[in-house]
């Protein structure tokens, strides 16, 4: 059931590419934090009223910490909005009441609709899958020591938050031009390019975009519950699937941890083991990290009484790599070494590493496993 609550807007906060954040005093006077899609609802201003949908955070559960805007208020008395003219026949969080119309890149009113209708291979194109969404920052810095004139796409699934725009991470790297495009695929939806499907994605990563590598993650936000199979995760293996059909080369970015001290994280964790052990049955190239303990940079990170050694993580993460290796033989696993050029770059990024609230310096494995998956996908691009 949707909690809802009613207010008016009080101050206007930070903004980036497609979202505003403001506070709310409602109508019990509480003050809210909330966020708003003004190209779904509206623009936003000083005095506007808005209906809030607050289950999420009345629950304390993700969403950023905010209340959703699902609308911008009519004055009393004045006539509804009605806007029958925008582009575009997608139907995107279909039967919802935030349901978005949007162009699609390969429905017939595209100018892409032509490139895209016959298209059928992305012609060995590089695609990187991973789980959670706080990777694409730490891929994109291994992509860059490969050669930072690659142009990379980032098609965003379903799995997480339906909004493109909720992205800051997203936004910021399309500002520096480390992204060439965000693809929004699936219910998805925001993006730079809208499309059906992963594969047509894809497609258009490649023959609209021209990227020479792609990467396909869900949004911010990661559904799981503790079971096998049940997490959004398991769409990684899919997603290898869509890439291998297309003719690409799909690249498994292990989810690895350092400090989620959780038993069925720590190291590879068990989302890796089934969705690129048992999910992805086409063959891609599974990028398992190798590092060791004994390089100076491993000294930045200082352990807690609680969590292995270095030399301890070391032997977990090679020992569940033959494990995977050897439910997944129809993979090639490639042993990548982490360098202190990485962990200079990762030190370095100008977008905030973020994994569960944990930052590089809390959980480098984390984002050394991504970025080497990052550096491998370059170099497959480079021969």
């Amino acid at each position: 059931m949707i909690t809802w609550r009613v207010g008016n807007v009080v101050s206007l906060g930070k903004s980036w590419a497609g979202a505003q954040e403001l506070d709310v005093v409602d109508q019990a006077g509480n003050r809210v934090r909330a966020l708003a899609y003004p190209m779904l609802v509206g623009e936003v201003a000083v005095g506007s009223a808005v209906a809030l949908n607050s289950s999420a955070l009345d629950r304390g559960l993700g969403t950023g910490g905010y209340a959703l805007v699902a609308a911008v208020l009519p004055e009393p008395g004045s006539a509804p909005t009605r806007r029958t003219d925008g582009p575009g026949h997608l139907v995107k969080a279909r039967y919802t009441p935030t349901q978005a119309m949007v162009l699609g890149v390969d429905e017939q009113d595209s100018q892409f609709h032509a490139v895209l209708e016959d298209a059928d291979s992305i012609d060995g194109m590089p695609v990187i899958t991973a789980d959670l969404h706080s990777a694409l920052p730490a891929i994109l810095s291994g992509v860059r020591l490969g050669g930072d004139a690659l142009k990379v796409a980032y098609v965003m699934t379903d799995g997480g938050a339906l909004p493109a725009w909720f992205s800051r991470t997203a936004a910021q790297l399309r500002e520096l031009g480390w992204l060439e495009s965000i693809i929004s695929v699936g219910q998805s939806y925001g993006g730079d390019l809208e499309a059906v499907t992963v594969h047509t994605g894809l497609l258009a990563a490649r023959h609209v975009v021209g990227a020479d590598i792609a990467i396909v993650i869900q949004g911010p936000g990661n559904l799981g519950t503790g079971t096998r199979w049940g997490y959004s995760g398991v769409a990684v293996g899919e997603a290898m699937n869509a890439a291998a059909v297309l003719g690409g080369v799909p690249v498994g970015s292990l989810r690895i941890s350092s400090g989620d001290l959780r038993e069925r994280h720590l190291g590879i964790s068990h989302h890796s083991l089934t969705a690129l052990g048992r999910v992805a049955l086409a063959p891609g190239h599974i990028v398992v990290p190798t590092f060791d303990p004994s390089d100076s940079f491993f000294g930045d990170f200082p352990l807690t009484s609680d969590s292995p050694s270095w030399q301890d993580m070391a032997a977990l993460v090679a020992r569940q790599g033959g494990e995977l290796a050897a439910v997944a033989p129809h993979h090639t696993f490639v042993d990548v070494a982490v360098g202190a050029p990485l962990h200079e770059a990762l030190s370095e990024s100008p977008v905030r590493l973020s994994t569960m609230g944990r930052g590089y310096g809390q959980d480098p494995l984390a984002f050394l496993a991504a970025g080497v998956a990052g550096q491998y996908a370059a170099s497959l691009v480079a021969r």
